[in-house]
């Protein structure tokens, strides 16, 4: 297949590891990017936060192995931190506090924290080293035509003193549309596919904060006031405190509360630091309490969002990718690393629409590629949806298990019974659900069908051990008055007991 002009709008981690295996199959790709280079210091977020830190699970290394980028992989791991857990941090009744781990695979494996500019950087550093790929920074898409292949983008360049930005045309073969929830592409897409759009705020906002690393020490070890290995959690049922280690030995934290208790704190945010003691204890002894206020008058209040869309394509033009297609609440961890995900599934479905049979040597009739591109983006989208739904649930629900199922003893049963059967019953296939989401490659919506067999199987196995000893009582008590009764039926039995 010969090379074709790929546009990619939007340059963070899925758009970058998009165009990265656009230009390794040889099409010559363009990136344009609404921001500045993304790995200028000075750049400022689209959400006007610092926050660096994200959680990289399987299915994101799979997707970025998959690029056969091997230095890629090997800076990546250099600079993450492992995870093997959650540690939960509480009051018990006597005012003592405690921290209890709850590692998230039995049989050790980890997810990891990674540096969200430092992986986006070295993406884009390994693009800009490949003849084939260009960059368009400081490019806003203002217009699609998706039947003629047409785009249009402002020019916004920010040392210029005019006040109206140029308009420049680009012509395109395919246009792959990475460039987040509030999406220009997905925008335009809709102009030309029936798509069906649910957006959805959660009634939480969210706010960050910072446990800065221990001052005159010397090994990066110790520079961690708390464990680094565990992904921190101070639920408090309706709202929860969490903090995710990064590699200078600081901690970005984040404050998830109802918008109306962020709207009394608001009022008076002297109250954070009682607010903090009562719901959160600890957390002011690692971060001082007019930090914490500065940090909560400083950083936004910012909200959260689920988006679900479908279909993801038009023809054989466009397709959206990520958080574009499928925005989450970020509590299963799996945004970024279900978008990588969709890069690898995306291109492994053009490949295999790439090569046509052809029954005649002689005369080989060529490949029409935006056709076989079509069936393959349709392809695409029929199968991506309800694995795309399916996390956007299993985030939402997860959120209840952070902030309060964790100090559940029926959620801790259920999870010490899966990780038994999994460890003496491997045969069974048996493993808990946030297993299978982190730690394999899975369909999501093959995980969670899964899921809910389990769970119906040791509900069904739960209820056969509670009433067994009560079945047999009465089994019991039948044989025993069995000649009494003078050999009644069982049933009859039964009813002559109950009486």
């Amino acid at each position: 297949m010969s090379g074709q002009k790929y546009v990619v709008v939007g340059a963070g981690p899925v758009g970058s590891l998009a165009a990265l295996y656009a230009a390794k199959r040889g099409h010559d790709v363009e990136i344009y990017e609404l921001r500045s280079d993304l790995r200028d210091p000075s750049t400022t977020p689209l959400n006007f936060t610092k926050s660096i830190n994200l959680a990289l699970s399987e299915r994101g290394i799979n997707a970025m192995r998959h690029a056969n980028q091997q230095d890629l992989l090997d800076h990546v791991f250099a600079a993450t931190i492992p995870m093997r857990g959650r540690m939960i941090h509480g009051k018990r009744p006597s005012g003592e506090l405690f921290e209890e781990p709850q590692d998230y695979d039995i049989h050790g494996r980890t997810i990891f924290a990674v540096d969200r500019a430092g992986l986006n950087t070295r993406l884009l550093d390994v693009l800009d080293k490949m003849p084939n790929v260009k960059f368009f920074f400081n490019h806003k898409l203002t217009g699609a035509d998706f039947k003629r292949r047409k785009a249009w983008f402002e020019v916004r360049d920010p040392d210029s003193s005019s006040a109206r930005p140029d308009e420049i045309e680009v012509s395109f073969d395919f246009m792959i549309g990475a460039d987040g929830a509030h999406s220009a592409v997905r925008y335009h897409l809709m102009k030309y596919t029936r798509m069906n759009y649910q957006q959805e705020y959660i009634d939480t906002l969210w706010c960050e904060f910072q446990i800065q690393p221990k001052e005159g020490t010397k090994d990066q070890k110790s520079k961690f006031r708390i464990s680094p290995n565990h992904l921190h959690i101070w639920p408090g049922k309706q709202f929860m405190f969490i903090a995710i280690p990064s590699e200078d030995g600081s901690f970005t934290c984040t404050l998830f509360l109802p918008s109306a208790d962020f709207a009394k704190l608001e009022l008076d945010s002297s109250k954070l630091p009682a607010f903090f003691d009562q719901h959160f204890p600890g957390v002011t002894s690692l971060i001082e309490p007019g930090e914490l206020i500065a940090s909560f008058e400083t950083n936004p209040h910012l909200p959260l969002i689920n988006i679900k869309c479908q279909p993801y394509h038009y023809a054989s033009s466009v397709v959206i990718l990520g958080d574009a297609a499928h925005a989450m609440v970020p509590f299963y961890g799996q945004g970024m690393n279900a978008g990588l995900e969709d890069v690898r599934i995306l291109f492994s479905i053009l490949d295999k629409h790439a090569i046509v049979e052809n029954n005649n040597p002689i005369e080989p009739r060529p490949i029409d590629e935006a056709f076989q591109r079509g069936l393959a983006l349709a392809e695409y989208s029929a199968l991506r949806v309800p694995d795309a739904h399916a996390i956007n649930e299993l985030a939402l629900q997860n959120y209840i298990e952070m902030r309060a199922s964790v100090l559940s003893p029926t959620y801790r049963l259920r999870k010490y019974l899966e990780e038994f059967m999994s460890v003496h019953l491997p045969n069974l296939g048996w493993q808990t659900k946030y297993s299978r989401v982190s730690f394999g490659n899975e369909r999501y919506s093959e995980v969670v069908a899964k899921s809910n067999h389990q769970g119906k199987v040791l509900m069904r196995g739960f209820v056969a051990m509670l009433c067994g000893p009560v079945v047999a009582g009465l089994l019991g008590l039948y044989y025993a008055r069995h000649r009494s009764l003078g050999g009644v039926p069982l049933l009859d039995a039964i009813r002559n007991l109950i009486k």
